[in-house]
C-alpha cells in the first residue's frame, strides 16, 4: 500500500482521490543515477540532453525519476519528451508523464499557444485511450491545469461519465481551470447537482460543490442552497462560498445559519459570504443583520476558544461597505467588553488583535488611518497597528486623503514604511515623491524595490537614476526583480529594454521570467527567456534525514509535521533553519480562515526570508487539509516561509511544493490567528 495513503485517516482519503493517486517515486538510492539526476534537477540542468535520454529509455524507475526532474525544471523544450511518455507501455511511466504535463501547463513562464495546442492534443488522445484508472485520473487533473477550450470540452463530457469517481474528478478539474481564468459559462451545472445528491460519496459531493463555487453562475444558486446542509464540512464551506460570490441578499438567512457551525472554517466561510452579500444590498440589509450574531464569538475567544475568532477575522479581511460600519463597531465593542473576562494572556492577545483587525476594516471604509491609532487597548504594538491599517487603507475605494500615508514613509519601523509605500502606490500623491526617492537608495532592499515600483506609479522622473542603479543590483539580489522592473519600465519606457535583456541570461529562473514578461509588454511581441543552468556552486540544502519530523511549539499548543522524502531538499532546508533556531519568536503573519496559516518570515509582513532561495520540488502530494507547503513569489523563490492548509486547495497542486503533513495537533493549527508566535520548531530525529 502507498505509504502516504496508509498514513491518512479514512475521512481524509477522498482528498487524495480528488487529486489523483499518490504514487510513490523511487528515491535517488533506488533509481540508477538517481543522485546524479537530483543534482541536475536542482541545478535546473538538462545535462546536455542526458536527462531527456533517461526519460525516454532504460529501466522504469529511471524514466519515472527523470520525468519528475523534467517536471520540476519546467523547460518547454522538453515538452515533446514528456508527451511521448504518455504513450509508454508501463503504467508508472504514463502516470508520471501525465503529472509532468500538468506541471508544465502551470509553468511560471507561460506556454505559447502552439505548445498549449500540442499538449491539449496529446492529453486528449491519451485520456481517451487510457485503461488504467489512476493514470486517467492524473490526466483529468492535468487537463484542468491546462484549461484550454479543448480540455474544458473533454472535462465537461466526463461529468456524465458512468465510471465511478470520474465525474467528481472532472468537476474538480473544471474548478481548477476556472481558477486559471477559464470560463465555465457552457458547463451544464445540473451535472454538479447530480454529484451533490444524497447517497453520493463525499469525493463526488465535494467535486460538485467545488464546480458550483468556481462557476459563480446564478443557475447554480438553487443547488448551492441545498448543499449548505451537507454532512461534510468542506462541502458546506464551498456552498457558502459559492452563494457569497453568486447569490444575493435574499440568501443571507440560509447562509447565516452556518455562522453557528461547529467547524470554524465553515463559520468563517459563511461570515465572508455574508460580507460579500452585504455589498449587494439596497436599503435594509439582512446580511448585515445576520453578521451581528458574530458578537457572541467574542465571549468564546475570551473563554479560550481562539478558533471561534476565525469568523471575525474572515469578516475583517473581507470588509464591509460604508453602511456596515455599525456592524463593525458593535463587534469591536463586544471584543473590548470581553477583555476583562479573558481566561489567559493568550485569549487577551487574540481579543485585542481581532479588535485592531476590525478597526483596520473601518479605516478601509474611510481611506484614512483613524481607528487603528486607538485600537487594542494599548496592548498591540504601534508598528503592527500602523502596518495593518495602512495596508487596509491601500485597498480603500476612497481616493481622497491619500497624503496621510506620506508621513509614515519615514517611520522607524520598516514594516510601517513598506505598508505606507503600498498605500501611496494605490493612491499616488505628488508630495510622496521625495520620501519615496530616499527609500530607493536605502539599505533595505525589499523596501527599496517597493519604493522603485511606487516611484513608477508616481511618474517621478527624478527617481529614474536611483531605479537604474537598483536594477543593476538585481543581478545579485534576484528577489527584487519584479518591483524594480515595474518601476524601471514605468519611468524609462522603451529605454528599459537593454537592462531587461541582460536579465534574460540571469541564472535565477524568476529574474528571467520577470524580464520576459516585461519585455513582451514593451515590445508587443512574446519574449521567452532562454534556459539557463545554475552554477555548480549554487546553494543546495542538505537533504532531510529519512523519517524527519518537525514539532511546532506555540502558546496555543504543539503540532507535529511529517516531512516528505519526495521533497528532500525543501524538507532539508526547513530542518536546517529549525536547528539554527531561525523560527524562534517568528509569527504566523498571515492567517486566512478556510485557506492557510502562514509563517516563517523574519520581517513579519510576508516580505522576508533567509537571504537565499531554493528550487521548487513538486510532489504528488495533493493539497488536502493539513498539508505543509512552501510559500513562493515566483518560480524557485522558496526560502523560509511555509503554510498549512485549513482545507483542500486543489488549485495549488503542482504549483507550490507540498512537502509534509500535520500528523498530530491539527486542532492547534485551527486555533492560530494572525500574530501568534512560534516559540520553537524542534527536529526529530
Amino acid at each position: 500500500m502507498d505509504p502516504l495513503r496508509a498514513a491518512v485517516p479514512a475521512y481524509l482519503l477522498w482528498g487524495l482521490m480528488l487529486s489523483g493517486c499518490v504514487r510513490s517515486v523511487p528515491s535517488p538510492a533506488e533509481a540508477a543515477g538517481g543522485e546524479e539526476m537530483a543534482v541536475w534537477e536542482d541545478r535546473r540542468s538538462l545535462a546536455d540532453g542526458r536527462l531527456v535520454e533517461l526519460a525516454t529509455r532504460g529501466a522504469v524507475p529511471v524514466r519515472v525519476r527523470a520525468l519528475r526532474a523534467l517536471a520540476r525544471i519546467q523547460a518547454p523544450s522538453t515538452l515533446e519528451t514528456v508527451l511521448a511518455g504518455l504513450g509508454a507501455i508501463e503504467v508508472p511511466v504514463r502516470d508520471e508523464a501525465a503529472f509532468a504535463a500538468g506541471v508544465l501547463a502551470l509553468s511560471w513562464e507561460p506556454l505559447t499557444d502552439a505548445e498549449k495546442a500540442r499538449m491539449t492534443e496529446a492529453l486528449l488522445a491519451a485520456e481517451a485511450s487510457e485503461k488504467d484508472e489512476g493514470v486517467r485520473h492524473t490526466l483529468l487533473e492535468s487537463l484542468g491545469k491546462l484549461a484550454t477550450p479543448g480540455a474544458l470540452k473533454r472535462l465537461t463530457e466526463r461529468l456524465s461519465d458512468a465510471r465511478p469517481g470520474v465525474p467528481g474528478r472532472a468537476a474538480v478539474a473544471l474548478g481548477v481551470a476556472a481558477r486559471r481564468g477559464a470560463s465555465l459559462a457552457e458547463v451544464p451545472l445540473e451535472r454538479a447537482a447530480v454529484l451533490l445528491q444524497s447517497g453520493q460519496p463525499e469525493e463526488s459531493r465535494y467535486g460538485g460543490a467545488y464546480l458550483l463555487a468556481s462557476a459563480k453562475r446564478p443557475e447554480g444558486l438553487l443547488f448551492l442552497r441545498r448543499c449548505l446542509g451537507d454532512e461534510a464540512p468542506d462541502v458546506r464551506a464551498l456552498c457558502a462560498k459559492g452563494l457569497g460570490d453568486a447569490g444575493g441578499p435574499e440568501d443571507a438567512a440560509v447562509v447565516g445559519r452556518l455562522l453557528g457551525d461547529e467547524v470554524p472554517r465553515v463559520a468563517a466561510e459563511a461570515s465572508r459570504a455574508l460580507a460579500k452579500l452585504a455589498t449587494r444590498c439596497s436599503g435594509d440589509c439582512t446580511p448585515m443583520d445576520e453578521l451581528l450574531a458574530l458578537a457572541s464569538r467574542a465571549g468564546r475567544v475570551a473563554r479560550g476558544d481562539p478558533a471561534a475568532g476565525h469568523a471575525l477575522l474572515a469578516l475583517a479581511q473581507q470588509g464591509l461597505p460604508e453602511a456596515g460600519r455599525p456592524v463593525l463597531v458593535a463587534l469591536r465593542r463586544a471584543l473590548q467588553e470581553s477583555v476583562p473576562g479573558a481566561v489567559s494572556e493568550v485569549a487577551t492577545g487574540d481579543l485585542v488583535n481581532l479588535d485592531c483587525r476590525l478597526a483596520a476594516a473601518l479605516d478601509r471604509q474611510t481611506g484614512a488611518l483613524d481607528e487603528v491609532l486607538r485600537c487594542g487597548g494599548g496592548q498591540v504594538p504601534e508598528a503592527r497597528r500602523l502596518a495593518l491599517g495602512l495596508r487596509e487603507v491601500a485597498q480603500s475605494r476612497v481616493k481622497e486623503g491619500a497624503s496621510g500615508a506620506v508621513q509614515y514613509l519615514s517611520h522607524p519601523d520598516s514594516r510601517v514604511r513598506l505598508a505606507a509605500l503600498e498605500a501611496v502606490a494605490a493612491r499616488p500623491v505628488p508630495e510622496a515623491a521625495g520620501p519615496v526617492r530616499e527609500l530607493i537608495g536605502g539599505s533595505d532592499l525589499v523596501e527599496a524595490a517597493s519604493a522603485a515600483s511606487t516611484a513608477g506609479k508616481l511618474k517621478d522622473a527624478e527617481a529614474l537614476p536611483r531605479v537604474r542603479a537598483l536594477a543593476e543590483r538585481v543581478l545579485g539580489e534576484p528577489d527584487i526583480a519584479e518591483p524594480v522592473a515595474s518601476g524601471l519600465v514605468a519611468l524609462a519606457g522603451k529605454d528599459a529594454e537593454a537592462v531587461l535583456r541582460t536579465w534574460l541570461e540571469h541564472p535565477h529562473a524568476n529574474v528571467r521570467r520577470v524580464a520576459a514578461e516585461f519585455l513582451s509588454g514593451l515590445t508587443g511581441q512574446p519574449v521567452r527567456a532562454p534556459h539557463v543552468e545554475l552554477p555548480e556552486n549554487a546553494r543546495r540544502p542538505e537533504p532531510a534525514p529519512a523519517g524527519s519530523t518537525l514539532t511546532f511549539r506555540t502558546r496555543k499548543g504543539d503540532f507535529t509535521v511529517a516531512l516528505d522524502a519526495e521533497a528532500p531538499l525543501t524538507s532539508g532546508n526547513l530542518v536546517a533553519l529549525a536547528r539554527e533556531g531561525y523560527f524562534r519568536g517568528l509569527t504566523f503573519h498571515r492567517v486566512v480562515p478556510d485557506f492557510v496559516a502562514q509563517g516563517g518570515d523574519p520581517r513579519g509582513d510576508g516580505e522576508g526570508g533567509p537571504g537565499y532561495s531554493i528550487r521548487c520540488e513538486m510532489t504528488r502530494r495533493p493539497y488536502r487539509r493539513a498539508v505543509l507547503g512552501m510559500a513562493l513569489s515566483g518560480k524557485d523563490t522558496g526560502g523560509s516561509q511555509f503554510f498549512f492548509t485549513h482545507s483542500p486547495q486543489p488549485h495549488l497542486d503542482g504549483r507550490y511544493t507540498a512537502f509534509g503533513e500535520v500528523t498530530r495537533g491539527m486542532e492547534v493549527v485551527d486555533r492560530l490567528l494572525e500574530g501568534d508566535t512560534l516559540l520553537e520548531v524542534e527536529v526529530s530525529p
